[in-house]
């Protein structure tokens, strides 16, 4: 069965024989890194947030990522559910989608969490949309990639269909998980390696080991419709997707300059940006799009702060750190 199947012969129920074994891998490897933001101990978050301990630049940066991050997981997880869902039909790349949407529910749960346990008033966090215009114009210019596949009677007959079923993947999964995401993954994950809002930081790495599986999935899905309809990808599209992602890099600068206006730890905005731009670069290169910036990675330690399956002493380590007990390796 072909990953866009418009074929009613073939039943989308029959997930065996597994055609697609990468799809079935990312499904596995979410199993085994399930976690849910309860485990995750926030008294020390609390005492910090209620105390003096934080400075006013980075009690900003707090706010602004939970409140970008709080609406960005349900823009992601609606796009899955009513739109991507129905047009992927190869049932291992389905039965993928449905274990991702439940990870973006379990992202949602975590701002939901430490709204709760902070104290903030959810009016006022979830209200950043509509009043922080750099959150909005991100989350807006997403929404404008899907409102082609969002319209009642899409299908993908054609290879312009196609085209905008690329779009919308390029953007969800490429821009918002594989860019957008990134600027606020290095902004909470520096405050933790100051020991600040560590409980936070934390439910971020988490969210970030997430988010790689979901990017990883997402360019092999857009390679695979690429593979199974030739001609769809052509050069003026990736043009066009190039065009996308340099315009999200700009929209992520801005973010990043507005959300960190003061060196804080070390880590100024114009480092923010320039890691946006490293960023971007590496999502054009898995596209085997040209690179726009020839940026240097300014944190080598989110390298690190990528894969949480490193070596670690047992008895130093929360259990969340580890995957699912029948996968570990010993």
């Amino acid at each position: 069965m072909p990953i866009l199947d418009t074929d009613t012969e073939h039943d989308p129920n029959k997930i065996l024989p597994i055609e697609y074994d990468w799809a079935r891998e990312y499904y596995e490897a979410g199993v085994n890194n399930n976690w849910v933001p309860a485990e995750i101990p926030m008294q020390d978050d609390v005492s910090q947030w209620n105390g003096d301990e934080l400075t006013e630049a980075e009690r900003r940066l707090v706010e602004w990522n939970l409140g970008f991050f709080s609406t960005a997981e349900s823009l992601t997880a609606n796009n899955l559910v009513l739109a991507l869902y129905e047009y992927v039909t190869a049932p291992e790349c389905r039965q993928y989608l449905l274990r991702q949407a439940y990870e973006e529910a379990i992202h949602t749960d975590t701002f939901i969490y430490c709204c709760d346990t902070l104290g903030f008033d959810p009016d006022y966090l979830y209200g950043m949309y509509d009043r922080v215009p750099s959150i909005q114009e991100k989350d807006e210019f997403v929404v404008d990639l899907t409102r082609s596949i969002d319209r009642p009677g899409f299908t993908v007959d054609t290879d312009a269909d196609v085209r905008a079923l690329l779009r919308d993947l390029v953007g969800f999964y490429v821009v918002m998980e594989g860019i957008f995401f990134y600027a606020g993954f290095a902004m909470m994950l520096g405050l933790k390696r100051q020991s600040k809002m560590v409980g936070i930081g934390q439910q971020f790495e988490y969210i970030m080991r997430d988010e790689s599986l979901h990017l990883g999935f997402g360019v092999d899905l857009i390679d695979q419709i690429r593979t199974e309809n030739p001609g769809v990808w052509t050069d003026e599209f990736g043009e066009e997707v190039v065009d996308l992602i340099t315009e999200a890099v700009e929209l992520e600068k801005i973010y990043a300059y507005e959300a960190c206006p003061d060196e804080i730890l070390g880590m100024s905005a114009e480092q923010f940006a320039e890691y946006v731009e490293h960023v971007a670069d590496r999502r054009l290169a898995q596209l085997d799009l040209p690179v726009q910036f020839d940026a240097e990675n300014p944190f080598p330690w989110m390298s690190e702060q990528v894969d949480l399956n490193k070596e670690k002493n047992f008895f130093e380590t929360q259990v969340t750190e580890y995957q699912s007990s029948g996968s570990l390796d010993w």
